[in-house]
C-alpha cells in the first residue's frame, strides 16, 4: 500500500448503543463490522467504556475472532483495560479520555500533565506488539509528550473544527483547520504517525483528508446515522470516495 494512501478505520460503538437500547442482540456490531470490512474499511475501531454504556466485553471477544481487518481497541488508562488489552493484543490499543458524565469524547488526553504514568501504562502493551496511539488535541505540548512517552501513533482530535463548521462558525473553524493541519506537519516531524478523527462528516472530511502527513480517519458516529438512509455500505462507500478524491 502506497505512502499516499489514506486508511478509513470504521467505529462500531453506536450500532452498539441503539442495541443496547432495547437490551437485546438487535443490531449485532459483529455484523456491522464485517459489512464495514467488505465495504472497504481498513480496520474496525471500538470504545470499551469503563461503564460498557456500548461496546461490551462479548463485543471485543468477537472481534478478535471474526475481523480479518486490524482491530484498534479505544480505552481509558485503567489497569482494568490495560488486562484486557493484554488478554486479546490487537493490533491497536488508543488510548482516550474518558469521563462517566460525558455523552462522547470531550476531548483529547491530558499527556503532558501524565507523563510519568501513561509512559508506564504503555509499556507492557508495547510490549506485546500493540500499536499505542495517543487521542489527543492538535496541541505541540501534547504531541511532544505522546512522543517522549513512547507511542507510536496520535490521533488528533478534530471535534472542534467540525462542531465549528457545523454551527457556521467559519472563521473558527478555519483556524481550527489550520492547527490540524501544523500540527500534522509537527508530529510527522517527530517521526509520529499522524491519524485523525471525531465528528468527521461528508461535508468536513475532505480539508483533512487532503493532509499528507495524515495516514488514517477514524470515523463512527456520522456512518453510523447516515446508514439509517443510505445503507452502511454505501455510507462507508461515499466516505471513501471523498477521501480518495481529496488525497488525489
Amino acid at each position: 500500500m502506497s505512502d499516499t494512501y489514506l486508511r478509513l478505520g470504521v467505529n462500531i460503538d453506536h450500532v452498539a448503543t441503539v442495541r443496547n437500547a432495547r437490551g437485546g442482540a438487535y443490531p449485532d456490531p459483529l455484523r456491522a463490522a464485517k459489512l464495514a470490512e467488505e465495504a472497504g474499511a481498513d480496520g474496525i475501531t471500538a470504545h470499551l467504556r469503563e461503564d460498557r454504556r456500548h461496546i461490551s466485553d462479548a463485543d471485543i471477544d468477537g472481534l478478535m475472532d471474526v475481523l480479518s481487518v486490524p482491530l484498534n481497541f479505544e480505552m481509558a488508562a485503567t489497569d482494568e483495560m490495560q488486562k484486557i488489552a493484554l488478554r486479546h493484543k490487537p493490533h491497536a490499543v488508543c488510548i482516550v479520555p474518558e469521563k462517566r458524565e460525558e455523552r462522547t469524547t470531550e476531548g483529547g488526553l491530558e499527556v503532558a500533565r501524565e507523563e510519568n504514568k501513561l509512559a508506564h501504562f504503555i509499556a507492557p502493551l508495547r510490549d506485546v506488539g500493540c500499536r499505542v496511539s495517543i487521542f489527543i488535541a492538535a496541541d505541540q505540548r501534547q504531541i511532544e509528550a505522546a512522543h517522549r512517552i513512547g507511542a507510536e501513533v496520535i490521533e488528533l482530535h478534530t471535534g472542534a473544527y467540525c462542531d465549528a463548521f457545523a454551527e457556521g462558525r467559519m472563521e473558527e473553524a478555519e483556524r481550527e483547520l489550520e492547527g490540524l493541519r501544523q500540527m500534522s506537519t509537527f508530529a510527522h516531524s517527530l517521526g509520529l504517525e499522524v491519524h485523525a478523527g471525531h465528528g468527521l462528516t461528508y461535508e468536513t472530511v475532505k480539508p483533512v483528508a487532503a493532509f499528507p502527513e495524515v495516514r488514517e480517519l477514524n470515523i463512527g458516529h456520522f456512518l453510523i446515522g447516515e446508514s439509517i438512509f443510505l445503507g452502511l455500505t454505501p455510507a462507508i462507500q461515499e466516505m471513501r470516495r471523498l477521501m480518495d478524491e481529496a488525497r488525489a
